[in-house]
């Protein structure tokens, strides 16, 4: 009874793994890799036998007794088997197991079948067998049978793999019949149904070369198309498993790619001339290895041909004096009749401004000389083209000697106030008489100045000394050139030609340069230098509350020299005109009369 439990346990355990190993020989299947297939393997390890029969006793009466046959856990296997291809094998087979007396032996063949994926290996055989049984006071009994199992080997390296399990349903059937009677069948031709299981090492011999991976090749037809023509790409493919679908993906460095399986189209509508690249992607999602493959096609768009607009520019007149005005205009013509614009006018000197094909020229602040202008045509396909005219600006006639000695006396001195003049209340106070005759000039020989220089300006530049804060500095040095302003319109000079600036305490003269003025006075003889000179810090002073004029026309600004000399200096450096009264002198104290003594000769 305990050899009877054990043999159902076994067969319970033996139906479990079955189970186990189809299931997962089922999973990998769907998910299986090609690899390289060794040539032959052999298997060489431990087996563990339950028979799963019963034998008959001998000497029994009848009813003759059985025996179950016990499990044998001393054994070993070996196996070769050579591989047709990666799936089908033929093996053969070789069981021994032995224990207290009895043994079995089987000797077997028959097909296997594996499943190879990345590492590891799931195989089924269906082996016919000749099986051998000793137990005591038998002789060697010899029977058929079958096997049938699987099992599970991990690959170490390329020519080793380890068996982790093996597990077989062992078929046998003996001949018992000169010991047990015909009623007793199950006794005098017992069949075993038993369980074997196996572990151990494989050896994997000889195997093919690894498999080539999978290649594409594309070609584009034509190669070479006008804008707006098709172009088909194709692909053709190498060593990948026929029995397969392949996807494909497609792409283009130009136009829009639209593929259907192995070939494609690209429409080249709207892309520029130029090289373009198809790539064409395939892919075996059945294999996980050597199951990707690309390729490229060139081809070449080209666009019509396409011939920029023609241009030519003229100005009226073609030269004139500074100051005068050019009419410009542009003629533009495209030999594909394409839609065309003038644009982008621009002058190396003067002003330009213009629209469309039409531009005018300002001359005024240009020096002698050609001004060239350019302009630019642009048609609707984006070409263009430039043209220009040029205009010549002629340089003015030379001043006649009436005009240059009334350039040369307009060169005066600068115009000084009094310390804080003029005041907020009296706008128009602070011109001392001598800074009036200074001025009269000035307006008497601009005004025949303009007779010849129309356009001339005097520029009134204020100035004011440190001593003051920013803002009342400031607002006196407005106030000084406003007066010196209302002065020249009141003698006779167009408030239109003179400009006005103030500046405060800005730009005020280094003492320096005050230093250098007095040195070059040549008003000043070199006792008066002198003297001046030791009372620098009120020069300076002085020297910055004062409004210089510049002449537009030269250039040239009036000599900031202090008037020394002049009556009313003192009021300007801030002393006094007048001399005060010098005091009485006190009656002087009587003294004796002394005898002198003569001198020696």
């Amino acid at each position: 009874m305990i050899f009877s439990r054990e043999a159902r346990k076994s067969r319970l355990g033996l139906s479990i793994v079955l189970l186990i190993l189809s299931l997962t020989f089922a999973t990998v299947l769907a998910h299986a890799q090609d690899q390289n297939t060794p040539k032959a393997d052999i298997f060489v390890g431990y087996q563990w036998l339950n028979p799963g029969g019963s034998i008959p006793i001998q000497g029994t009466a009848n009813p003759v007794q059985g025996q179950q046959l016990p499990s044998l856990s001393k054994g070993f296997g070996l196996a070769f088997g050579y591989n047709f291809n990666p799936v089908f094998a033929m093996e053969g087979d070789f069981g021994r197991n032995w224990n207290n007396g009895l043994s079995f032996n089987t000797y077997s063949a028959g097909p296997r079948f594996t499943l190879r994926s990345d590492g590891i290996n799931f195989f089924l055989h269906t082996l016919v067998s000749l099986n051998q049984l000793s137990a005591p006071s038998y002789s060697t009994r010899e029977g058929i049978g079958t096997i049938l199992g699987g099992g599970m080997d991990l690959q170490a390296s390329k020519h080793l793999s380890i068996r982790l399990i093996e597990a077989d349903y062992q078929w046998a059937r003996h001949n018992f019949a000169a010991f047990a009677p015909e009623n007793q069948s199950n006794l005098r031709r017992p069949s075993f149904s038993g369980v074997r299981l196996r572990g151990g090492l494989v050896f994997n011999l000889g195997g093919g070369a690894p498999p080539t991976p999978p290649t594409a090749q594309c070609s584009a037809q034509p190669t070479e198309v006008m804008v707006g023509e098709p172009v088909t790409v194709s692909l053709t493919t190498n060593d990948f498993n026929p029995k397969h679908t392949l996807n494909y993906s497609w792409s283009s460095t130009g136009g829009k790619i639209t593929g259907k399986g192995n070939t494609a189209s690209v429409d080249t509508n709207g892309i520029a001339g130029g090289s373009y690249t198809a790539t064409a992607r395939v892919t075996d999602p059945k294999a996980k290895q050597n199951n990707e493959a690309s390729c490229s096609a060139n081809f070449t768009v080209k666009e019509p041909p396409r011939n920029p607009p023609t241009m030519s520019c003229s100005a009226n007149p073609a030269s004139l004096q500074a100051g005068g005005t050019v009419s410009l205009s542009c003629e533009c013509k495209s030999p594909d009749n394409a839609q065309v614009n003038v644009s982008g006018w621009n002058a190396s000197a003067g002003t330009v401004s213009g629209t469309g094909n039409t531009a005018t020229l300002n001359t005024a602040g240009a020096s002698a000389g050609p001004i060239t202008v350019n302009a630019t045509c642009t048609d609707s396909r984006g070409l263009s083209s430039s043209s220009s005219a040029e205009v010549t600006v002629e340089a003015p006639p030379a001043p006649s000697p009436q005009v240059k000695e009334l350039e040369a006396r307009l060169a005066l001195h600068s115009v000084y106030f009094p310390t804080g003049q003029p005041t907020a209340a009296s706008r128009n106070g602070g011109l001392v008489l001598s800074q009036q005759k200074t001025l009269l000039a000035l307006a008497s020989d601009f005004a025949k100045y303009l007779q010849s220089k129309p356009d001339a300006k005097l520029i009134l530049e204020g100035h004011a000394d440190q001593r003051g804060s920013a803002a009342f500095n400031q607002l006196l040095s407005e106030r000084r050139v406003e007066g010196t302003r209302s002065f020249l319109v009141a003698n006779g000079v167009p408030a239109g030609n003179i400009e006005t600036r103030a500046y405060g305490a800005q730009h005020n003269l280094t003492p320096a340069e005050v230093r250098s003025s007095v040195e070059q006075n040549p008003e000043l003889t070199p006792g008066e230098r002198a003297r001046i000179l030791r009372n620098m810090r009120t020069i300076i002073l002085a020297s910055n509350r004062r409004v210089d004029v510049t002449l537009s026309t030269t250039g040239q600004t009036s000599v900031r020299q202090f008037p020394f000399n002049a009556a009313d200096s003192l009021s300007l450096i801030g002393g006094r005109e007048n001399k005060a009264a010098a005091p009485a002198k006190k009656a002087a104290p009587r003294r004796k009369a002394r005898t002198r003594r003569p001198k020696k000769q």
